[in-house]
């Protein structure tokens, strides 16, 4: 099956800044390129980190309130090196978490919400800024539409991948739900077709109604005692 990669949902037309850019021209770039972000590379445009609105907002949260109401915050070491630092050596989230052109989206989700980040630059194989990838990217998979879902099921996964005969199984495809009826040769193959259609790009949620010819999950004793129960009748 064909997935769409990071290199597919990236943007390559990234803004960076080097680890001597000011406090002040890094919350001038963010506001012109309306962006929350920008990786922080080397002389070798290898990315070493991330500074976003979140390091530079720690500088405003930690100046006193001018009317004396608020409590003073008592930051943590790290917040509070960042709230005295000037320039993106000392702002940025260090060091970067990054992705490969070549992972798939949910390779780039998982390692998103593993790691608490809401972007990714992506890096080449010598880890040299190639694009950057965030949640807003990867939510992109969600636009594609019924008609290409149910077709990929139709064709990629239940006549190439499963070799099930066209009609003998359908797929209803609703705004990325997917709902499947028919009969399948073997019980064992429902839960293989329910998870192959759940990994297709774009695939909100997989229902199914299906039948199944042989019960090839069933115990020895069970097959057994069914045998002589057919027996018997």
């Amino acid at each position: 099956m064909w997935h769409r990669t990071v290199s597919d949902l990236m943007t390559t037309s990234v803004v960076k800044v080097r680890r001597d850019t000011g406090f002040k021209e890094l919350a001038k770039l963010l506001a012109e390129h309306d962006i929350t972000a920008v990786p922080v590379v080397d002389d070798e445009d290898h990315a070493v980190g991330v500074v976003s609105e979140a390091d530079l907002l720690r500088k405003e949260a930690a100046q006193l309130d001018p009317a004396g109401l608020l409590p003073v915050l008592r930051p943590r070491p790290t917040d509070r090196a960042k709230a005295e630092a000037t320039t993106a050596e000392g702002l940025m989230s260090s060091p970067a978490v990054t992705a490969r052109p070549q992972w798939t989206a949910v390779e780039a989700a998982q390692v998103m919400e593993r790691h608490h980040v809401k972007r990714l630059p992506v890096v080449d194989e010598a880890d040299r800024l190639v694009g950057l990838v965030s949640r807003a990217d990867l939510l992109r998979v969600f636009l594609r539409g019924d008609s290409a879902i149910r077709e990929e099921i139709s064709g990629e996964v239940l006549l190439r991948t499963l070799g099930i005969a066209p009609g003998t199984v359908t797929a209803q495809v609703i705004d990325g739900r997917v709902a499947l009826k028919g009969t399948v040769e073997r019980k064992s193959l429902v839960p293989v077709l329910i998870r192959l259609c759940q990994g297709v790009d774009g695939v909100v949620d997989v229902s199914a109604e299906l039948q199944h010819r042989v019960d090839d999950t069933a115990t020895e004793a069970e097959a057994e005692a069914s045998r002589r129960a057919g027996l018997a009748t």
